[in-house]
Order: C-alpha cells, then sequence, then structure tokens
C-alpha cells in the first residue's frame, strides 16, 4: 500500500517575524501570505513488521533505518522525520509501531526562506493522515506541525509556515497568546493574480542559511533594551494590514512601495538580516530598474522577492544573469496540503 502527499511552498509578503513568541504572545501578529506551485512531497510505503521503519530523504541524500519499535530516538539525522512517526505513533495509533518506508523530497533546499522545513512537517503528517484515516482538520494538522517542530524538535521559529501549506492559497493570519491562531483566506480575482504574477519575480541568492540566529534576535525584541527592534516589529504588523488592504484593492503599486518599507522594518529587527552578498544583489536589481525587494522568510539568504513593471523585466532579468543563483519561474496556487492512496 502506498499512499502520497503533497504541500506548497509559501511566499511571505508582510509581517513576518510577528508570528514568533514571546511578541506575538505579548501584542499579536500579523501576517499576509501566499502558497506557490513549488512543492514538498511524501510517500508512504505500508511494509511488513520484520521489513522495520526506513526514512529516506532524497533531495539532501540521508537515509535512516531502524528496526520496528514505537518510539525512535531524536537524535542524528533526520530528526523531524523521526519526531512525526513518535507522534502519530504515540497519538494516533495507540502506541502501535508502524512498519513503513518514507520517501520525501523537496523542490526547495533547506533554508530557501519559502518555509520548507514547516511545509515537509506539514507533508509528511498529511501523509500518515491519508495511511491511517485520521479525522484532522486543517488546524489540526497545522498545529500538530508546529508542535514537532517547536516543542519535540525544540527548533526555533514561528507559526505561520504549517499554517499557510495546511490550507493553501493567500491567507492573512492572526496570532495571539496561548497558540491561538486565526486563518483568514483571502478571495483574489484573478485580474489582481495575473497582474502579481506578472509583476513579482523570485530569485534564489544562491545561499541557503539557518534561520535560527536571526529568530533568536527576533525572540528578544520584547525584552531587549534597545526598544528600535520592537519598534521595526511593531510596523512590520501595521504595514501587513497596510498590504492586505492594497491586495484586496488591486493596488499592485502600492504592495510595491510597502514592500521597501517592509524589508526596512524586517532589517531593523536582526542585524543578520540583510549581508554584504544581498546589499550587491539590491543595488544591481534596484539599478536595473525593479521597483522593490525583500527576502523571504527569517533572511540571510534564500529567496529573494522582488516587484518589477514587466516592461522592465528584462533588464532586471539580464542584471541577475550576472550574479550567482538563478531566476525561480513560479505560479500562485490555491490548494494547500493534498494527500491520496495509490
Amino acid at each position: 500500500m502506498f499512499v502520497r502527499a503533497r504541500s506548497p511552498l509559501r511566499i511571505g509578503i508582510a509581517g513576518g517575524g510577528t508570528d514568533i513568541s514571546p511578541y506575538c504572545d505579548t501584542y499579536g501578529g500579523c501576517v499576509l501570505n501566499a502558497t506557490i506551485d513549488m512543492y514538498a512531497n511524501c510517500t508512504i510505503e505500508l511494509l511488513e513488521p520484520h521489513d522495520g521503519i526506513t526514512f529516506v530523504a532524497q533531495d539532501i541524500e540521508q537515509t535512516f533505518y531502524s528496526p520496528l519499535t514505537n518510539e525512535i530516538p531524536l537524535q542524528g539525522d533526520l530528526q523531524l522525520h523521526k519526531a512525526i512517526y513518535n507522534r502519530i505513533v504515540r497519538d494516533y495509533n495507540e502506541n502501535q509501531p508502524l512498519p513503513v518506508k518514507v520517501y520525501t523530497h523537496s523542490d526547495a533546499p533547506p533554508g530557501s526562506g519559502l518555509g520548507s522545513s514547516s511545509t515537509m512537517v506539514v507533508t509528511i503528517i498529511s501523509a500518515y493522515q491519508e495511511l491511517l484515516s485520521l479525522p484532522l482538520g486543517e488546524y489540526d494538522v497545522a498545529k500538530l506541525a508546529y508542535e514537532i517542530e517547536r516543542k519535540d524538535c525544540r527548533l526555533s521559529g514561528g507559526r505561520q509556515d504549517q499554517y499557510a501549506t495546511t490550507f493553501g492559497g493567500f491567507n492573512f493570519m492572526e496570532f495571539y497568546d496561548d497558540e491561538r491562531v486565526i486563518v483568514n483566506p483571502l478571495r483574489i480575482r484573478q485580474n489582481i493574480l495575473n497582474e502579481l504574477e506578472s509583476q513579482i519575480m523570485l530569485f534564489f541568492t544562491g545561499v541557503s542559511r539557518s534561520s535560527a540566529q536571526i529568530i533568536d534576535d527576533q525572540v528578544k525584541t520584547t525584552t531587549s533594551e534597545d526598544k528600535k527592534p520592537l519598534e521595526a516589529m511593531h510596523e512590520m504588523k501595521i504595514l501587513a494590514y497596510s498590504m492586505k488592504e492594497c491586495l484586496l484593492k488591486s493596488n499592485i503599486d502600492g504592495m510595491a512601495d510597502l514592500l521597501k518599507d517592509t524589508w526596512n522594518a524586517k532589517k531593523s529587527t536582526s542585524a543578520a538580516i540583510s549581508t554584504r552578498e544581498i546589499e550587491i544583489i539590491e543595488d544591481k536589481v534596484l539599478s536595473a530598474g525593479a521597483k522593490s525587494i525583500k527576502i523571504s522568510g527569517a533572511g540571510g539568504g534564500g529567496f529573494m522577492m522582488l516587484f518589477v513593471d514587466p516592461v522592465r523585466r528584462l533588464d532586471v532579468v539580464r542584471a541577475l544573469e550576472e550574479l550567482d543563483g538563478h531566476i525561480q519561474p513560479f505560479r500562485f496556487t490555491q490548494q494547500g496540503t493534498q494527500s491520496w492512496t495509490v
């Protein structure tokens, strides 16, 4: 028996960082994001008990094997795969071990800024959900993914990625204390989507980065004696509301202008968000005709999002071709995580 699942990666448009505790617990956070047609993929094969448990992360060329057990120690490679297995067995299979072979791969590398790690967690959960016919709704899947990453594996990060890939499409998300999350799906007219796809470019900087240091800096904003990072977080939240309004009113030029402010505010939350390499790219594309840029995700590398007038697009393409990295074609997608039986 085989089951498969896939979940879309996301681009963060505004408000990213305000979904991280303790900021969102104290002040409330909000994020505007959208999923795109790049995916995390999972296949699970149900085996015989004597075959044990195997995880194969094909894109990063890591494999793990264990004899059949109901709990795998969270050490070494593929900790997320192990932690998901442990939670599924404990909470949803009466602590009975599962003889499975789990294959995974992602269309984006870890550290891409597109939420690839959280998207993979949701994808694997969705595959187990299909395998065991689990009665989990979107909020249940996203919350479980969050708990596995942040509590079981103790990985730094926010809340938006798990909900973005689970729900799919354009969403305005609100984050409060007691881990309360409200996802507001946005209905975007096709002509607005067409114009956004005409104006937004994704460029992979060629650098995958760890978000831990940046996120740790943002965690400290609520208690730091330096109030500038905290004020920047407040500004990012306000800009997220403004960006949502521009989006719903088809004010794409307004979104491009707000992206400048969002990028400047974002850089004020951690010194590690922008680098010399990013500044070189920024100067080059703005000189070539881009209207505004922002690093997707925590920062420090990964994918860069650009607003470019379609008339100047080829000028910007030529400028980017002189740099390391590559332009990533994409389309927005309306579907969240999906799973099916083969």
